[in-house]
């Protein structure tokens, strides 16, 4: 049996496996309905509770409560895994334009990894999939390397040749879970009366169904990390695991294993600050890359899909990509309309902005001539890293000696954030495109990781590079 050292860590001591898996859908709909009712007794017992607070003692009430509901609800949908818990993360993505802030919470608190599934649930599967005489090609490790909502890792070594391998085995009932999980989330944000009145939900719902079924489909997966994986084949910065064919099927992918550390390991803060600026560097220019030259962007920016593998003998440092199974292609007519917004905000021309808004429905014609205004206001903040720094557009503690943006330091979320709220744009935007959701959870995660590289590198030359001859 493989033992995974340091990967195998990452979940021993932390969550216990689980025991079984609610997988008929008459059991995983009454799991649901006991815990909306649940929720809703609990609710109303605060609410009443509530009456008799003063504003202060309220506010740090609430804070309390749904932070309690947060655990409840991420630790029961834990239990259920499958398309219930993925749609919930995914749900969070589109409720912060229109769900209160504590539901949000809730929601996001579903990101973070969950139990692993307990062998004996995994193993038939795999057999079923690959069949006894291939499984017995493979020493696999019955501790996960990683679990989630759809599925878990397992890493394995092939006994023919000692070639290391991690196994990704979708969780037995997920896809035949898919609408089922569906209309019973529904139901249960609607009786919760979390959404505003006259919100048509059933298009979110619709969107959430077409994703689920697209992560479930791992002969999709394969495809996009063979794509990426030909795309950067020549580009020694970056590191994609091979696919084996002959261990993976619809519902098993099987890839070389790829060694490397979160980018949170202590290893990696530890690298000098240029290093750090290529890695940085490098990051940025991927994501610029998938979206604006390819059209294929891997959406989900989760720490776990990404590994640094730490060059011990010198500085080539390189970035392991995991996990393409949130990949998403964007029409060049999305492109071109999305570059017109950028370059708007980046020349100053706010009806470049609204020129590409517009197109791609992210603004309507008839919103308040005051809305584009600060609609464009926002825009330009967005961008400020990419701006020159001659333009005095960036606060000066935010660049060092040689105009590196400091993403580190930078507060950029928050002030994008308390410009949409001073000019209540939430109002006018209440649910974006599905192309904006999802663009901007990556380009999200892009900011994420540049800060906790502590990057100070300029990015703006390779930013015009990208969206050279677009946005016409």
């Amino acid at each position: 049996m493989v033992k995974n050292n340091d990967d195998a860590s990452l979940l021993q001591g932390s969550k216990r496996g689980l025991d079984r898996l609610k997988t008929r859908p008459f059991e995983r709909n009454l799991a649901l309905t006991k815990l909306g009712f649940g929720a809703g007794s609990k609710i109303v017992a605060h609410g009443i509770r509530n009456m008799f607070r003063g504003e202060i003692e309220r506010d740090e009430a609430n804070r309390g409560f749904y932070e309690r509901q947060a655990r409840v609800l991420a630790d029961e949908l834990g239990q259920l895994k499958g398309s219930v818990m993925k749609a919930g993360q995914m749900l969070s993505l589109w409720g912060q334009y229109f769900l209160p802030e504590e539901a949000v919470d809730v929601l996001a608190s579903l990101q973070d990894d969950t139990a692993p599934v307990a062998w004996k649930y995994i193993a038939p599967a795999l057999e079923k999939e690959l069949g006894r005489a291939r499984l017995r090609e493979l020493e696999i490790d019955e501790q996960p390397l990683a679990a989630a909502s759809l599925g878990q890792a397992h890493r394995a070594r092939r006994k023919s040749d000692g070639l290391d391998v991690v196994v990704k085995v979708q969780y037995p009932g997920v896809a035949d879970a898919i609408d089922s999980d569906i209309r019973t989330l529904s139901r249960l944000v609607l009786m919760s009366k979390l959404t505003p009145k006259g919100l048509d939900v059933n298009p979110i719902f619709a969107e959430l169904r077409e994703m689920l079924y697209q992560e479930v489909d791992y002969k999709a997966e394969r495809r996009y990390t063979e794509a990426f994986c030909a795309k950067l084949a020549d580009d020694d910065r970056f590191v994609v695991p091979k696919v084996i064919a002959e261990y993976s099927s619809g519902r098993i992918l099987t890839t070389s294993y790829e060694r490397g550390v979160s980018a949170r390991h202590a290893s990696v803060a530890a690298l000098s600050q240029p290093r750090r600026n290529r890695l940085g560097s490098a990051f940025m220019e991927l994501f610029l890359r998938e979206f604006f030259d390819w059209g294929m962007v891997q959406t989900d920016p989760h720490f776990g899909n990404y590994r640094i593998r730490i060059d011990e003998g010198g500085e080539d440092d390189r970035i392991v990509l995991l996990d393409f199974g949130a990949t998403k292609r964007f029409e060049r007519k999305f492109i071109d309309s999305y570059t017109c917004i950028v370059r708007g905000a980046l020349e100053h021309k706010p009806e470049l902005i609204e020129k590409g808004a517009l197109r791609i429905g992210l603004m309507q014609p008839n919103f308040p001539r005051a809305v584009h205004e600060a609609f464009a206001m926002m825009c330009e903040t967005i961008v400020e890293p990419f701006t020159d720094p001659s333009e005095g557009r960036v606060p000066p503690q935010l660049l060092n000696e040689t105009g590196g943006y400091r993403w580190g330091a930078s507060d950029l979320p928050m002030r994008v954030t308390q410009t949409g709220a001073r000019n209540a744009l939430s109002v006018y935007f209440r649910v974006p495109p599905r192309e904006i959701v999802f663009l901007h959870r990556r380009l999200a995660g892009v900011f994420v990781m540049l800060a906790q590289l502590r990057a100070e590198i300029s990015t703006r030359a390779t930013l015009l590079r990208a969206i050279e001859g677009l946005g016409t």
